[in-house]
C-alpha cells in the first residue's frame, strides 16, 4: 500500500508542478469558482502527501446532518486518530499572510463539535486523538509548498 500512495503522490506532485491552479481569464462570477477548484485541488494532493507519510485515512469531506461543520480528511496516524483541516492559499504579493493562521478560535471550535459528532456516529472508542493542520501555498508556475503541523491546536473532546 506504501507503494501504491508513493506512486499516486508522484502523480499528482507532476500534475501540480505549475501550481494548483489554472490561470485563465475568469467570467464574472467565476472567482469564487476559481477558488473552490483550487480548494479541492489542495485537499487532494494534501490526500496523497499525507497517505505518503503513512496516514490510513476513514473518511474524507465528512458534514454530519444536524451540525454545521465539515471536517476535510479524518484518519490514523499511528495508534492516533487525526482530523485534519486543509487550508490551500494562492501566493500573491498582496496576501502574505501563512493559510495556517486562517484556523481561528472559532473554526477550532466548530472543527472540534463536528469531531465529537463524527466520534459519537462513528461508535469510535477510545484512542488518542488530535487536530493536524496542512497548509499549502499555491504559487502559479510553481509545486506547491506543503507545512504539515501535527497537533496544531488541542480543544477538549
Amino acid at each position: 500500500m506504501a507503494l501504491f500512495s508513493q506512486l499516486v503522490f508522484q502523480v499528482v506532485h507532476w500534475k501540480a508542478r505549475r501550481g494548483l491552479r489554472e490561470e485563465e481569464v475568469l467570467p464574472r462570477g467565476g472567482a469564487k469558482l476559481i477558488a473552490r477548484q483550487t480548494g479541492i485541488r489542495g485537499e487532494t494532493y494534501a490526500y496523497w502527501y499525507l497517505r505518503r507519510q503513512g496516514y490510513v485515512f476513514v473518511a474524507r469531506n465528512y458534514s454530519p446532518r444536524s451540525v454545521k461543520g465539515e471536517l476535510d480528511l479524518v484518519g490514523y496516524d499511528g495508534a492516533t486518530l487525526a482530523f485534519v483541516e486543509v487550508r490551500t492559499r494562492t501566493v500573491r504579493e498582496e496576501m502574505t499572510a501563512l493559510p495556517e493562521l486562517s484556523v481561528t478560535e472559532e473554526k477550532q471550535r466548530m472543527l472540534a463539535r463536528t469531531a465529537r459528532r463524527f466520534l459519537a456516529e462513528r461508535h469510535v472508542r477510545e484512542c488518542p486523538l488530535r487536530f493536524d493542520v496542512v497548509a499549502i501555498d499555491n504559487e502559479p508556475g510553481h509545486p506547491p509548498v506543503v507545512r504539515l503541523h501535527k497537533d496544531a491546536f488541542s480543544p477538549q473532546i
